[in-house]
């Protein structure tokens, strides 16, 4: 749902990336001396639409890999012993022996305290992996949804873990919903809305289907598991991480519909370009628009900060002695801290502690 609040404000920063990737296209496709496309010719247009269709999916596939790099770097339990999906109860017991024995915290030795509660941490979390998956319940349920489920209490059967779960996907997708009929009603999301709902409906079949059917998904588990293993040498989507990335891609597939959809249909043979998903708007219009409500909130801020001032000083406007003396404080205090925040005055008043007598008794004077 934090996602799809990012719809509203990307709106304009492809604009922005596509103006200064255009500038320096025509820098290098464009010879000195060659005319180049002017704003509001359709040749401009046109460079505008696909330079920035390239913009937007270089990002989105940025954001992919991004989310799949953070599923990797999360690891596992399974990574984590070095066991396969499959591991028997049997494979696990052993693995873990081994383990304890190179990371028990006996054998870590004297060392330094940091040093002794990194192997203790360590050591903790790998006897947490082994006791998750020894259980058939809590291993059902850490595939299903990650390490959160190790603070749910009171679980102790598959059905307390699924309906743990459900507790946590069902807000998920009923916040997402409202916040999709909410900026559909504002028109942000006019382009793709019927395509919107169905990547929503068909995220939450999915995931519903995922966390409580007993096995992994056939779509993970048949093809995308053993294509990474063959092609990247990677370890295998447990179910958690496979809905963790299916989210991210659906929060991908929404801002495509915002930025790539319009561009697609666009027209550009009148010479204007997109601003924001709509037509109509140039370069020029769309920055004086912004620097006219970013005038609008400064002067906003302005009149706030100067009623608050007037209702502070309220108290004391009819003593002309007192508003004197608060006037001379907040003089006093003004430049007081104007000098205490200058680096000079900063770094002289640092060597002047520094050269202190640290060992010397009460009431001595003198540095060293």
């Amino acid at each position: 749902m934090s996602g799809l609040l990012s719809l509203i404000g990307w709106s304009f920063l492809p604009t922005l990336v596509t103006g200064w990737a255009q500038t320096v296209y025509y820098g290098i496709a464009i010879r000195a001396g060659d005319p180049k496309p002017q704003l509001g010719t359709p040749r401009y247009a046109e460079h505008r639409r696909r330079i920035q269709i390239l913009v937007v999916t270089l990002y989105l596939a940025y954001t992919i890999y991004e989310a799949d790099y953070e599923l990797q770097r999360a690891s596992s339990f399974y990574a984590d012993l070095s066991v396969p999906l499959h591991a028997s109860e049997r494979d696990i017991k052993s693995r873990f022996r081994r383990l304890a024995a190179l990371y028990h915290p006996d054998k870590a030795g004297s060392g330094d305290s940091a040093q002794t509660a990194a192997v203790n941490a360590y050591f903790v979390h790998l006897k947490t992996a082994s006791d998750t998956l020894l259980d058939p319940a809590r291993r059902f349920a850490y595939e299903r949804f990650g390490p959160d489920m190790l603070g749910w209490q009171r679980c102790t059967t598959i059905r307390d873990f699924v309906v743990r779960g459900a507790q946590n996907i069902i807000p998920y997708y009923g916040g997402a919903g409202a916040l999709m009929y909410g900026l559909g009603l504002l028109g942000y999301l006019d382009w793709g809305r019927f395509e919107r709902w169905l990547v929503l409906a068909v995220l939450f079949v999915f995931e519903l289907h995922t966390v409580t059917r007993p096995g992994r998904p056939a779509l993970f588990e048949k093809a995308v598991n053993p294509l990474l293993a063959l092609v990247a040498n990677r370890p295998p989507y447990l179910p958690f991480q496979a809905i963790a990335l299916a989210r991210k891609l659906s929060v991908t597939m929404y801002i495509a519909f915002s930025q790539i959809g319009p561009l697609l249909a666009a027209d550009t043979s009148d010479g204007q370009v997109l601003v924001g998903g709509r037509k109509g708007l140039n370069e020029e219009a769309a920055l004086s628009q912004g620097l006219d409500r970013l005038e609008a909130t400064a002067r906003g801020l302005d009149a706030d900060a100067g009623r608050l001032l007037e209702t502070e000083m309220a108290p004391f406007a009819g003593s002309e002695e007192v508003m004197s003396t608060v006037r001379g404080k907040v003089k006093e205090w003004l430049v007081q801290n104007t000098i205490r925040a200058d680096p000079m005055v900063r770094d002289a008043v640092g060597r002047s502690f520094m050269k202190r007598r640290v060992d010397a008794p009460a009431g001595a004077r003198g540095n060293r």
